[in-house]
């Protein structure tokens, strides 16, 4: 063997030996397929060695990633067209089914969405398809992992973008948007006539109520005065007939006597052809003859 053949030989057995050996990262495994059967375990991370020829290798990525499912029309239950983008969270948990039991996993996966969507959407109003996002997703969610499963694909989330209803129901909602804010103008009007109203009535009950105490409290204070006045008034008036009383009993017969013949000279005196006396004239002409009587009596004396 000539020296020309030898490096050809050698430099073969290099590129086969660097065709060997893999590096993967963290994140990618190797699914081996020696002579068509694949090996029971899928390889990496780190340094790999494969038999050039022989071995088949496949890398798989095992990151988590985004798949944009474009808008797609669909049918309510209330056959209503509707118009559907939505964005699926899955991930390859499974290196070995993800190559063995499907062709393409992502494509898959993006036609099982399509269909998926159509038959949930189908189920539900369209008044429950845009007020149900959260129930939408999570049902989604649940429908595709159990038929990504298999090929070893995990679904983490679906998360609905856009929802676009059809152009008269759009007109419609935009109606009834607009008539609903001009009913929560109207009741909030309503609500503060109402509160006003409430407290003009109210400031005008108080103030009728305080008037109506006042001229309480005027009444009683009048009423209080006067009863103090007839008290005063009472108190003066017994005072003055205790005090005449009093007088009167330490008055004699002669000074009694004195009176009447005063208020007879009086009643002389006056132009009145009656007199209506309250004694006895007979009887009063013997206490005044006694009385001089008795008078000069004691002159003599």
């Amino acid at each position: 063997m000539d020296r020309e053949t030898l490096l050809i030989l050698l430099g073969v057995l290099i590129l086969l030996l660097v065709a060997s050996i893999k590096v993967l990262p963290e994140y990618q495994r190797l699914v081996v397929l020696r002579l068509g059967r694949a090996l029971p375990q899928a390889k990496g991370p780190g340094l790999v060695v494969v038999i050039p020829i022989i071995d088949t290798p496949i890398r798989v990525d095992l990151r988590e990633r985004i798949m944009e499912i474009p808008k797609q029309t669909c049918i309510t239950r209330d056959n209503a067209p509707i118009s559907i983008d939505f964005l699926i969270y899955l991930q390859i948990v499974d290196p070995l089914a993800s190559v063995v039991n499907v062709q393409n996993v992502f494509q898959a996966t993006e036609g099982l969405a399509t269909t998926t969507l159509r038959a949930v959407i189908g189920d539900i109003a369209l008044d429950d398809v845009l007020s149900k996002r959260d129930e939408i997703n999570q049902k989604l969610r649940v429908k595709l992992d159990e038929v990504t499963h298999r090929w070893g694909v995990q679904v983490n989330a679906v998360e609905i973008k856009e929802i676009l209803p059809p152009a008269e129901v759009q007109e419609s909602m935009t109606k009834q948007m607009a008539a609903e804010r001009n009913r929560r103008a109207m009741v909030t009007e309503a609500e503060g006539t109402k509160q006003a109203q409430i407290l003009r009535a109210e400031g005008e009950k108080t103030a009728r109520i305080l008037e109506a105490e006042a001229q309480k409290e005027a009444i009683i204070l009048q009423a209080e005065a006067q009863r103090q006045a007839q008290l005063l008034s009472a108190e003066g008036y017994a005072l003055a007939l205790e005090r005449i009383t009093a007088a009167a009993r330490h008055m004699d017969q002669n000074a009694v006597l004195l009176q009447y013949l005063e208020t007879l000279k009086n009643l002389g005196q006056s132009a009145s052809t009656k007199w209506i006396l309250p004694v006895e004239l007979s009887g009063l002409a013997q206490r005044v003859a006694s009385t001089v009587s008795q008078s000069n009596t004691t002159r003599s004396a």
